[in-house]
């Protein structure tokens, strides 16, 4: 077989991110607008990635600051190129923003939207790998069929089938409006040949813009091959022109993750259409998750867990067998195994729960470690706290770890009992072993063993005991 020599042109991606997007009603730039947590942009930004392209080139104009912090968060500032369009004049004006930097390229071109964040790499691939098979072709058109093809561009073929032209939804005809294969506004191009036919784009249209969609027939015209990869799901083209769509894709991005954990994880779901998972989730087989649930961010979850109702987990670890009661908030707290949170718990701040620890109803963690087999049951404030093995944390205890200036530590050893009602003023230890009475203030450190109570608590002696 003759070697195809557009298969050895290294790739580059151009990712069209500057417009306004008036329909969303909005200060914020559209591709700002998130789903699943993360600006548009980076989801196509890491989709692009995903094919290893020489470059990312990323067009730029509303809010042109915020859209390069947005992607310069997720992308290394050596991979991708930043291009200003200095004015709205359509898709064809932004594609030309790029001249400087990719006229010249021997390569290939992925145009890509910024707003169309469910395209997956493997759709990309095909269509690249389209675009390589024959080497006279200068684009490659990616389009889907749709039921309902409203606001689409459609997709004019000639006799026999090939390629004729695109018309846009303002510019058809009657005829043309009842076309149901739409361009999805993704494309290859030999990237020299773009560039060179862009130079002939006119404005001659309703909206009074430069259209991109109008290369495609130029090259036809010229006598280059325009092919086309119909593509068979119609739900990855989706782009975000209001908010209804983008509360579309935030429920098909969030369908695609729980089917995935459902059907490939062993996950079970009391109820998906009110649960909510993030992309990045990863949970493990024979986890159950109860309804109104909403697990974010880089959370993983172990085997054989439960998730009850109304509770929120973001960027944290649970292990396996942990227990989480209903109406539970754990942020950025990492939980070992055969754990149990809540009901009404709150973990945060680098919180961790060593193994089959419990943190019980209205307790608060806040950069605290509870030990192994450690209990904190109720009505509870542990903040800036290191606490030991076996220890038991009595109801109504607050580590009072603020003196108005700056945060204290809080040491509890092990095999230690904090009375209902201790108050513990940081700086302060409580040696292993040691006990507080109920209602103590404690200001100064327990020594092993010792028994302490009162206001301010003092070390309880053999006469006392006799006393009592």
């Amino acid at each position: 077989m003759e070697e195809n020599p557009t298969e050895h042109r290294p790739l580059d991606v151009l990712i069209l991110a500057a417009g306004l997007g008036t329909r969303m009603r909005s200060n914020l730039a559209k591709v700002l607008h998130k789903a699943d947590g993360r600006p548009l942009i980076n989801h196509v930004c890491r989709t692009a990635a995903a094919l290893s392209p020489e470059k990312i080139y990323v067009v730029i104009g509303h809010q042109a600051g915020d859209v390069q912090k947005a992607v310069l968060a997720q992308q290394a500032e050596n991979d991708v190129v930043f291009v200003e369009q200095r004015k709205q004049l359509g898709t064809g004006d932004a594609v030309n923003s790029a001249r400087e930097f990719l006229q010249d390229r021997d390569s290939t071109i992925l145009i890509l939207s910024g707003d169309v964040p469910l395209i997956r790499p493997e759709t990309l691939t095909g269509l690249i790998h389209q675009h390589h098979t024959h080497r006279s072709t200068a684009c490659t058109i990616l389009t889907v069929n749709r039921t309902d093809p409203t606001g689409y561009g459609r997709v004019v073929r000639g006799p026999g089938g090939a390629f004729e032209r695109i018309v846009e939804q303002k510019d058809a005809s009657d005829n043309e409006r009842e076309i149901r294969e739409v361009n999805a506004g993704i494309y290859c191009f030999s990237t020299r040949r773009l560039f060179e036919t862009l130079r002939s784009v006119k404005n001659e249209n309703a909206q009074g813009e430069y259209y991109l969609t109008d290369v495609p027939a130029l090259l036809n015209a010229a006598g280059d091959e325009v092919a086309i990869f119909l593509h068979n799901d119609p739900r990855e083209i989706e782009g975000v022109n209001d908010r209804r769509q983008l509360a579309d894709i935030e429920r098909l991005i969030r369908q695609r993750t729980i089917s995935r954990l459902m059907l490939s994880e062993g996950v079970t779901f009391i109820d998906p259409e009110t649960t909510y998972v993030g992309e990045f989730v990863s949970i493990g087989r024979d986890t159950v998750i109860y309804p109104n649930v909403s697990i974010e961010g880089a959370t993983a979850i172990g085997e054989g867990c439960t998730i009850r109702a109304g509770t929120r987990i973001t960027n944290s670890s649970l292990g396996s067998g942990v227990e989480v009661l209903d109406n539970c908030v754990i942020a950025n707290a990492a939980i070992e195994d055969k754990c149990t949170v809540g009901p009404f718990a709150h973990l945060r701040g680098n919180a961790k729960m060593h193994e089959g620890s419990k943190v019980g109803n209205f307790v608060e963690l806040k950069k605290t470690r509870l030990g192994k087999n450690s209990k904190a049951s109720h009505l509870t404030y542990l903040g800036d706290a290191t606490i030991g093995e076996n220890t038991n944390i009595g109801a109504g205890t607050i580590t009072c770890n603020y003196d108005g200036k700056k945060k204290h530590e809080t040491h509890i050893g092990s095999d230690v009992k904090i009375g209902s009602d201790t108050m513990l003023v940081a700086p302060v230890s409580v040696g292993d072993g040691a006990s507080t009475g109920a209602g103590s203030v404690v200001t100064k450190d327990i020594e092993p063993g010792e028994l302490v109570v009162g206001v301010p608590a003092r070390p309880k002696t053999k006469k006392d005991t006799q006393s009592a």
